[in-house]
């Protein structure tokens, strides 16, 4: 590596080295840092001490998987489906388009049915892009279809380049560039997947192969992007980690090694280790612009990145939603739950049935006095879900008349002394006395309301 040139940063206000050259380490054999990934034991996370400045671009954003990593992991969705999910993410996006894309799969007539029907809508965001294999009949497609931008597989660790497609790393460059080279000869953007970063070896291959892309783009006048993948959910946002583990490391490393701009810098996390949202946040706080998510997190084994949180990341980073509409995102909870049959874990932050709800009767009895005490920030008004008490033995009529008007009818709320709220009271009582001590849950409270309705109607 020689640093050839010293450029002073309107941004740092500093002289800063701006020119490197890493090349590319054919090795004859992997590198697969058994070291950091013994696979026989828990992987280990390693610190030089090295930290990078925060870059937070001028301009962030959010792009969405559901349709291609979301679909995945679960039963294909319809084109009916596919397309009211779409509206809903045009909703929750905003006039500014902060949901930026979404991308699709186009092998079957029902995947491209559901492109003409989402393009048919005429909206500007999010943008359509596609997921191809790196072949020319591919490429015709996304151009026939007159999508602009395509996903491709660019394998980069030893793991994928060694293992999987058993070529060198020169093989594997050259075969890249040449798929590339094919896209633009079709003028089409380049989104280049690069698959387990977080394992791959960041100065002997990502980053020259980054920097060859980057000369490409010059040439051709076309920004060709890249996602840096964390397939298996290995990324640590530790001060002091090490490469290839560290999010900050690999951001960093792409713009001012490869000089990849921000805009060009996609991150997109799985949630194998708990740290997909934490991972997504400092990978726009180093500097990249798109934070790729599906909706719930829905994907490959553990998930991708919940889309809904990185709104509200978004929100808190910024201070403002910035036009984004939080309430699709409660439309969206309740079209999985009711019309695709999906189970949402009830504690889920923002989407679960319980995410607002307080259960313990000290917390209750401060949330009616004044929710803010108990509540996150004003649910009912960003997400169109007030907050909800548990039902227990001290609630009394208010309390369950509480829950049933949330529940049920909050435009039409019934009075506490109604008989079936009474009748319900009675019982609660009743099975406190024989010794229950847990909240109730609202599937029994549901029983309660169909019960003790159909017996105060007679």
């Amino acid at each position: 590596m020689n640093a050839k040139t010293i450029e002073f940063s309107e941004r740092s206000r500093l002289l800063e080295q701006t020119a490197f050259e890493f090349s590319l380490q054919d090795i004859p054999e992997p590198n697969l840092y058994r070291e950091l990934f013994p696979y026989d034991e828990v992987p280990k996370v390693s610190f030089n001490h090295r930290k990078v400045p925060l870059h937070m671009p001028d301009h962030i954003w959010i792009t969405d998987t559901t349709f291609r990593d979301g679909q995945q992991s679960r039963a294909p969705y319809t084109v009916e489906q596919i397309v009211h999910l779409f509206k809903l993410l045009h909703k929750l996006g905003g006039p500014k388009g902060l949901i930026r894309a979404s991308e699709f799969f186009l092998y079957s007539e029902k995947d491209k049915k559901a492109v003409y029907e989402c393009q048919s809508l005429g909206y500007e965001f999010p943008e359509i892009t596609s997921w191809i294999r790196a072949s020319r009949k591919d490429f015709e497609l996304v151009k026939d279809m007159e999508i602009k931008e395509t996903g491709m597989l660019v394998s980069c660790s030893d793991y994928h380049i060694f293992n999987k497609l058993k070529m060198t790393r020169k093989q594997a460059l050259e075969h890249y560039l040449d798929v590339v080279k094919q896209a633009l000869e079709f003028g089409i953007i380049p989104r280049c997947h690069f698959e387990d970063i977080t394992r791959a070896d960041f100065y002997g291959f990502v980053v020259p192969f980054a920097a060859e892309l980057m000369k490409l783009s010059k040439e051709t006048g076309i920004q060709i992007k890249i996602r840096a993948c964390d397939t298996m959910g290995f990324g640590v946002t530790y001060p002091g980690a090490a490469l290839p583990r560290s999010v900050q490391g690999i951001i960093y490393g792409l713009r001012h090694h490869a000089h990849v701009p921000s805009e060009a810098i996609e991150w997109h996390g799985h949630n194998d280790f708990y740290r997909v949202v934490n991972n997504s946040t400092n990978a726009w706080l180093y500097g990249a612009a798109s934070v790729n998510c599906s909706l719930l997190g829905i994907g490959e084994r553990t998930g991708n990145c919940p889309l809904e949180a990185m709104v509200f990341e978004y929100a808190q980073l910024r201070g403002t939603l910035d036009g984004m509409d939080p309430t699709a995102i409660t439309e969206i909870a309740r079209y999985y739950e009711k019309e695709l049959g999906y189970k949402i874990p009830p504690q889920t932050p923002f989407v679960g049935r319980n995410f607002n709800v307080t259960r313990a009767g000290i917390h209750a009895d401060g949330l009616l006095k004044d929710e803010e005490i108990y509540n996150i920030f004003d649910t009912g008004k960003i997400l169109g879900r007030p907050p909800e008490v548990a039902i227990t033995n001290v609630s009394g009529l208010a309390g369950i008349a509480h829950w049933y008007n949330g529940f049920y009818h909050p435009d039409q709320p019934i009075d506490k002394n109604h008989p079936m709220i009474v009748k319900m009271k009675e019982k609660i009582d009743e099975m406190f006395a024989e010794g229950r001590s847990g909240a109730m849950a609202d599937e029994e409270l549901e029983a309660m309301v169909q019960a003790f309705s159909t017996a105060s109607a007679k």
